[in-house]
Order: structure tokens, then sequence, then C-alpha cells
């Protein structure tokens, strides 16, 4: 059920991406796509307890529930930038990012760690694994794609007010991408010379 939810929350982002894409600029369909991001978003955090409650927890699943969490950032910051919103480094510095710690994340569990349990330095631990880090981050992408789009539905008050909350946020968040990725590549000469 788990893994079930990880991919069902993929196809809920693409529904959005649809949205907002195909209906430029209508407010109904905006309407709708925020709702389904704060949807994709929230089956994030449904997934993981679904796996714990149920005893579901495994490798597979944690990589299925990274894949899942870097395709639906990954469209966001790409629609985005095609929509014209934000600029195009946004998106390439997460890919860039996503790439690079994944590889590593592969090697590292070709070895029998997990993607998170690989970091052996605290402080590395910390920034990557620990439960504040990871939903503070979570937190940050959640507020800024969901601001910048509900800045973009017509008529919406004090929509420049939002529109610089949100571009604030995705500032905050895609430094906090790369901030999160640097442990990995810290590591990762431990991990690949073993």
């Amino acid at each position: 059920m788990a893994n079930f939810i990880s991919i069902f929350r993929i196809f809920v982002m693409f529904a959005a991406v649809y949205l907002i894409y195909v209906f430029r600029g209508n407010a109904i369909a905006y309407s709708w796509a925020l709702l389904l991001t704060i949807l994709a978003f929230a089956l994030d955090g449904l997934d993981g307890y679904v796996a714990r409650k149920f005893n579901e927890e495994s490798k597979f699943g944690a990589l299925l529930d990274i894949m899942g969490d870097r395709i639906i950032e990954n469209t966001c910051w790409i629609l985005f930038a095609v929509m014209g919103w934000i600029h195009i480094l946004f998106p390439l510095i997460a890919i860039t990012r996503g790439f690079i710690t994944d590889t590593i994340r592969s090697a590292a569990m070709e070895k029998g760690l997990t993607p998170f349990g690989m970091q052996v330095n605290p402080i590395c631990k910390f920034i990557t694994g620990s439960k504040i880090m990871r939903i503070s981050y979570a937190v940050a992408k959640v507020l800024a794609f969901v601001f910048i789009v509900m800045a973009k539905i017509d008529g919406i008050p004090y929509a420049d007010v939002i529109w610089n909350i949100g571009y604030g946020l995705a500032i905050f968040a895609i430094t906090f991408c790369v901030i999160r990725g640097l442990p990995v590549m810290i590591e990762a000469k431990r991990v690949l010379n073993d």
C-alpha cells in the first residue's frame, strides 16, 4: 500500500502540471492544481506513515519514496521555469544535485547501506537524515510551490505579497537542496573507496 501511495502521488502532481500548463491563466484550473499540489505533498508523508504502521518498510520502498520526491520536486521546478515564473537555474540545480546524490546513494546501497544511513559523520548525518532537516526541507518546498501557484491565480488578494513570499521560499528551498546534498558528496569518497 505504501508503495502504491508513493507512485500515485506522482500522477497527482502530473495532473496539477497538466492543469497549469494546458489551462494557462485559468483561475479554476490553477485552483485545482493548487489543491492537487498540496495533496501530492501530503501523500509523501502518508506513504512513510503507512510503511511504518503496516511494517512495509524496505530498501525498495525507501528508493521509491526518494524517486517520487525527485520526480515531484523536479516537475515543479521545470514547470515553473517553462512558465517563466522562475529562473532556469532552479531546476538545473535541483536536477544536478539529485543526479549526484542519487548516484552516490546507489553505490552505498550496493554495499548494504540505506540512502540516509550512509552518513557516518554526525553533522552530515544530521543534515541529511535527521527528521527535523528532512521535514524542514519538505515544508520549504511545499510552501514555495504552493505560494507560487497561489500567486498566479487570477483575482487572488495580495498576489504580489504571496508571490514575493513564494519566490523567497523557492530561493530558500533550492539553497536547502544544495546544503542537504553536500554531506552526501563529502562522504562519497569513503563509500566509494570501501
